[in-house]
C-alpha cells in the first residue's frame, strides 16, 4: 500500500526515474506495489507507463473504480465497472484498489449513498476474482476519526490540521457499520482475495482483525501507516504478526523515504523502547511513543517479501539487493 503522487506519495511522479530507484535501492526496497492508479484510468495508464513499462521487475501498479460514472450510467454501472477491471487488467494493471470514498462518499444514481457491502457491486468483487486481481480495500480510517473532535479525541491536534478526515457519525456512517460491511464482502466472494489495508482498517482491535483472518482465508492486510497503533500494543502486536504470519504484508502509504522505512524496520526488527514512529520531532498522529516487536527472521521474511511474492510477484524467485517488497 504505497503511493508516488501528491498529496501522499511526495511526488515523485515528476522526478526522474533513475532517482527513484535509487532511493528504492538504498532502503532495500525490491518490488514498489504502486496504487495512485486507483485514482482515474489516465492515472493508471500514465504510471504503467512511466514505471512499470520502463522498469517491470521494480514496480507492480493497480487500477481503481471510476465511481462518478454511476450517476451518469444508473443501473448500468456496476456491470460496466466490472468490465473496465478486464481493459485495466489487458493493459498491465496488477490489481485494484478501493479507497474509503467507498461507504463515506459515493452516491448511486438516485443519490443515495452506497454502502460497503452493497450487492449491487458483487459484478465487480467477482470479476477482480475471474480476473486474478487482488483488491486491496480501504473502508475506514482511525476509530478517533469517527469521535466527536474535542478535548476528549486523542488525535484533536491531526483533526484539527485537516478537517478533511473527520468523519463523525453522524451524518457519516458508523466505523462499525464500514468494518462490518468490509467483512460481509470478503466472505461474500472467498474466490477473490482481499488486502485490507491499514491493518484491515482496524489496527486498534486487532482480536477483531485477527477473526477475520481466521473466518476469510481469501482476506491478507497490510501494515501501512499504523506503526502509531501496533507501537503503542507491542505485546498484542507481537502475538498477531507471529499467529498471521503468512497474511501480513508490509506497505508504508507514504512515498519512499529511506528516514521514514528505517523506521519500519525499527519497529519490526528491534526490541527498542519509546522512540517516534514519525519522521521528525513530533509523533504526527497522536503524543505517544513506540515500542519494537522485535519479530524472528522467519516471520521478517514473509512479511517483508514472501507473502507478497506468493500474491502478485508472477511467482518469480527472489531478486537479489533487498528485504522488502513494499
Amino acid at each position: 500500500h504505497n503511493h508516488l503522487m501528491e498529496p501522499f506519495g511526495g511526488g515523485w511522479d515528476r522526478r526522474p526515474l533513475s532517482e527513484l530507484l535509487d532511493q528504492l535501492d538504498e532502503a532495500g526496497v525490491v518490488l514498489y506495489v504502486d496504487l495512485d492508479g486507483g485514482w482515474g484510468e489516465q492515472i493508471l495508464q500514465r504510471h504503467l507507463d512511466d514505471f512499470k513499462a520502463r522498469a517491470p521487475e521494480r514496480f507492480r501498479v493497480f487500477g481503481g473504480v471510476e465511481w462518478a460514472k454511476w450517476p451518469e450510467l444508473g443501473d448500468a454501472f456496476p456491470e460496466y465497472a466490472a468490465r473496465r477491471l478486464e481493459v485495466q487488467k489487458s493493459w498491465g494493471a496488477d490489481g485494484l484498489k478501493i479507497w474509503k470514498v467507498l461507504g463515506l462518499k459515493v452516491r448511486d444514481h438516485r443519490g443515495e449513498l452506497v454502502k460497503v457491502d452493497d450487492p449491487r457491486l458483487d459484478p465487480i468483487w467477482q470479476a477482480a476474482g475471474e480476473l486474478g486481481l487482488p483488491v486491496t480495500i480501504h473502508v475506514a480510517d482511525p476509530v478517533a476519526f469517527f469521535e466527536p473532535v474535542d478535548e476528549t479525541n486523542e488525535r484533536w491536534e491531526e483533526l484539527q490540521a485537516h478537517p478533511e478526515w473527520v468523519f463523525t457519525s453522524p451524518p457519516y456512517p458508523p466505523f462499525m457499520e464500514l468494518v462490518t460491511g468490509l467483512y460481509n464482502v470478503v466472505k461474500r466472494h472467498p474466490r477473490t482475495l482481499f488486502i485490507g489495508a491499514h491493518v484491515g482498517c482496524y489496527a486498534e482491535n486487532l482480536a477483531w482483525v485477527g477473526r477475520m483472518l481466521d473466518e476469510c482465508p481469501n482476506y491478507y492486510v497490510d501494515i501501512s501507516a499504523r506503526l502509531g497503533e501496533l507501537g503503542r500494543q507491542p505485546y498484542t502486536a507481537r502475538r498477531f504478526f507471529i499467529q498471521y504470519q503468512d497474511r501480513i504484508l508490509f506497505g508504508s502509504d507514504f512515498g519512499p523515504s529511506v528516514e521514514a522505512y528505517r523506521i519500519y524496520y525499527r519497529f519490526l526488527e528491534t526490541d527498542d523502547e519509546y522512540f517516534n514512529y514519525s519522521v521528525g520531532e513530533v509523533p504526527l498522529q497522536g503524543r505517544w511513543y513506540i515500542y519494537g516487536i522485535f519479530l524472528p527472521d522467519e516471520v521478517l521474511e514473509k512479511v517483508y517479501y514472501k507473502n507478497a511474492q506468493r500474491l502478485f510477484m508472477d511467482k518469480a524467485s527472489n531478486p537479489p539487493g533487498g528485504p522488502s517488497a513494499s
